[in-house]
Formats: C-alpha cells, structure tokens, sequence
C-alpha cells in the first residue's frame, strides 16, 4: 500500500506520471484513485477527521468491531483542536492498543502514505467541504449527516464525489436496517398502495441537548484555529458555544432539521423514489429555552410531495419536532387508503383503511391491509452484545465492505444531496416565512421568488 500510495503522490505533485494517468482512466479510475486501489487483501488504513463524541461513542466502536474481520485499520487523526487529537490517539491505543499518528489539518492527513479511507464526523456545515476535501485527495470516506446546510455546498459536494469514483457512505443508518429494507420493499411493490400521508415527528424535554457547557468553558482561542474552522462561513468573532455548540447556532446548523430531519425525510426520498418536496411551508421558534440558542427548540414543517409533472398526484409529510415535551418520542407512520406501515412499531395494520360502509356509499370495493409485522432488526444492526448503538454497525460494515468491492453503499451521495435539499427547504421556511420551493433546473431553493442564501 505505501509503494502505491507514494506513486500516487509523485503523480499530483510532479505530474511525472502522465501515461500512468491514461491507463488508470482507461481503466475506469479517476486520476484521483491512482493510488488507492485497494487489493482483496490489503489492510484498509482509516485516518479520523475530527473526534468528536459521535466518533468516538458510536463510529470508531462500530468500525472496530468488525475491522480484524475485514482488515481495516485505524492509522492517524486530524483535529485542529490539539486536546481532542490527544484524546484520540489514547482512545484508540485503550481499545485496540495501537499507537496512532497525528494530523495538525487535513491537508497532513491526506499527505501521508498510511491513510485509504477517512471517517468524518465534523460540525454539520463543515460536512461537505470536507467530503468534497476527501474524495478529491483520493480518499474513501464515511460522512456524517447532514450533508450540506447550502444548495452551494451541496452541489460542489455533490459534484467532487461523482468526479472522483471514490466509496462515500452518507450517515443515513435506516438505510441498512432490515425493517426499512422490508419498509421499501412493501411500498414499491405496490401492496401498501399509494402513500396519502406521512406524520414524522422527533420529541425530546432535553434542555441540554446539543450543549457542551463544561467543555465551552475550557476551551480557548488559542487552543485551535477558529478561522480554519470557520471554512467559507463569514468571518465572525471567536465563540467557543458556536465551536463546540454548533448545533444550536445558524449558520453552522440548521438545528432540529439537519440533525433529526435528515434522517426521517431520507426514508421518504428511499421509498418513493422522489428527490425532494415539490413545497415546503414551516414555522417554529424558541418558545422554552432562552438560553442564547438561535434555531428553534420547537418546529413544524408541513411538505408537499409528487411528480413535478402531475400535480394531480402526490401526498404531504407533515414533520414536528420540540425540545419541550417529550410526548409521541420518535415516529415514522406511513398512510395509504388501506391502513398504514408504522416505523416505531414495526407493524403493517388495516388502521384507518376505507371500511364497507363508506365504500358501499361511494359504489367502491372496501380497501385494507393485511395484519404482518415488518422484519426484525437484526443483531448486528441493533449491535447487540456489543455496546455499538443501533443500525450504525450494521451502516458502517456496508461501507467497509464496499471500500473493499467498490459497490456502492447503502446511502450514496444522492442520497445525502436529497435529503440536504429537503433540509434546506426546511430552514429557508422557517427563517423567512416564506412558501418555499425548488428550481429544478437550476437546483436552487426559492423562498417566495428570491434565492434562499444563509448570509
């Protein structure tokens, strides 16, 4: 692998190997992939962008777990916060006692001649430039959602990872579950029949959520680069609250929809086979806790969708969500005329169908669905026996396979793009509201009749 990877850079830097370049492409490769095309057998090196609690609860657990299966290998770090990038090298020596190297930037990280394949788990509007960062290095990565917070950012994103050829794996865990497979599996048929409503909503009573307030209070200037970290965002003052906190400040998140949203709304784009919302109308704010967040605590999108040539057909998602009141928790129910498909239970029931009665009053056949439990979770995707939390096992042993035969993935980056879309709509609703819609042909959200931009 250093044999190859070394090439690999003599080629970018020196341009020296120009006929090797032909033949790479004519081969399929992207110039970009010279390098790392990577043997049945050859260990995978995994460099981590960012170490932050996701990485460390939930995606580094999860690649161990099945890395000696599938010989993969954790070899660097890149955090621009040096405490965090201290944190990683102990963590990963404490489980699975092999010293790792350090990475002042991601520009050292892609650098070095050890690292395949990067898992990044960054700050949401940092996502995308950091894909696009990865794959034009030649580097295969696991990206958290969501995928970008701008139409910009999501189209160069977008567009840097269907260059380059390289495996990227969006964070959407639902789409390597047995019971959404099993979910998709019914509605394409047709035997569900066709989806009239969809109510999605995501309840917690968690004033903390997203809030790092013990950690904010150690964290210096000094101790990083706040204008590395800041990207193409607007030059601002030094925040540690919006460098660690992001979540709860625009522009560095959306909130409540690239966090929860993306997940939820990603099902639907899966099922359906539409991209986005035809119409997005949304409105929320912060009715509980006024402690200097800026995105809602509370919010309610209300999205039209259907075939952008039919406006006959279609159906409406109705998406809520608070941080006030735990009540409904997490649900994803689908609705047809002959019952509905319910995402928390797991159950396909005849609820709601079209009884005898109305149907005789309407000269109709009546219209259920039959009783059936969808299928179950299975132990690796429910990480059972082994402290991994739900269906990230199972999303992260799809992506490593698919590094290895260049499938790919269950969540390719379309699906990360969709669901930005969705996203975006959503929080240009909600900060201006307006009725929000998008422009096909030219992939812009519009607020009203003007360009939803963040600045």
């Amino acid at each position: 692998m250093r044999e190859l990877n070394n090439s690999r850079r003599a080629f970018i830097k020196k341009s020296a190997l120009s006929g090797a370049a032909i033949t790479i492409g004519a081969m399929g490769f992207p110039a970009s992939s010279y390098g790392r095309i990577i043997g049945a057998n050859d260990r995978v090196n995994i460099g981590i962008v960012d170490f932050s609690n996701r990485c460390k609860s939930a995606l580094i657990p999860a690649v161990l777990k099945h890395a000696k299966e599938i010989n993969f290998e954790f070899t660097a770090v890149s955090d621009i916060w040096n405490r965090r990038k201290d944190e990683a090298v102990a963590y990963i020596q404490e489980q699975s006692g092999r010293a790792i190297k350090t990475a002042r930037n991601n520009e050292e990280l892609y650098d070095r001649d050890d690292v395949d394949a990067v898992v990044i788990s960054t700050a949401d509007f940092q996502h995308a430039l950091h894909y696009k960062q990865a794959v034009e290095a030649g580097i295969d990565a696991y990206v958290e959602k969501p995928f970008a917070e701008t139409m910009e950012d999501n189209k160069a994103a977008r567009e840097a990872v269907e260059k380059s050829g390289k495996i990227v794996q969006i964070g959407s865990q639902r789409r390597s579950g047995a019971n959404y497979h099993a979910a998709n599996d019914l509605i394409r048929s047709g035997k569900f029949g066709d989806i009239v409503m969809v109510e999605m909503n995501w309840n917690v009573n968690q004033p903390r959520r997203w809030q790092l307030p013990e950690l904010t209070k150690e964290l210096k200037k000094e101790d990083t680069d706040w204008q590395r970290h800041l990207m193409n965002r607007p030059e601002a003052s030094w925040n540690p609250r919006k460098y660690l906190e992001f979540r709860l400040f625009w522009p560095y998140s959306s909130g409540i929809p690239s966090q929860w949203m993306a997940h939820q709304i990603d099902t639907v784009h899966w099922f359906t086979g539409l991209n986005h919302p035809r119409s997005v109308a949304a409105n929320g704010g912060i009715y509980q806790w006024k402690d200097g967040r800026e995105n809602s605590d509370t919010m309610t999108a209300v999205m039209d969708y259907g075939p952008l040539d039919d406006k006959s057909k279609g159906f409406q998602v109705v998406y809520s969500s608070r941080f006030t009141n735990s009540a409904g928790g997490v649900k994803e129910i689908y609705y047809s005329n002959a019952g509905e498909l319910n995402l928390d239970t797991n159950k396909i029931t005849p609820t709601g169908r079209l009884t005898e009665i109305h149907a005789a009053d309407m000269d109709m056949q009546p219209n259920l669905l039959q009783e059936a439990m969808l299928a179950e979770p299975s132990k690796a995707e429910t990480g059972a026996d082994t402290g991994v939390d739900s269906l990230t096992s199972a999303h992260i042993r799809n992506w490593m396979e698919c590094v290895r035969d260049r499938k790919q993935p269950n969540a390719p980056v379309l699906a990360g793009y969709n669901h930005s879309i969705a996203n975006i709509m959503t929080n240009a609703a909600l900060r201006t509201g307006k009725y929000v819609t998008f422009d096909e042909k030219k992939q812009q959200v519009l607020a009203g009749k003007k360009v939803f931009k963040y600045k």
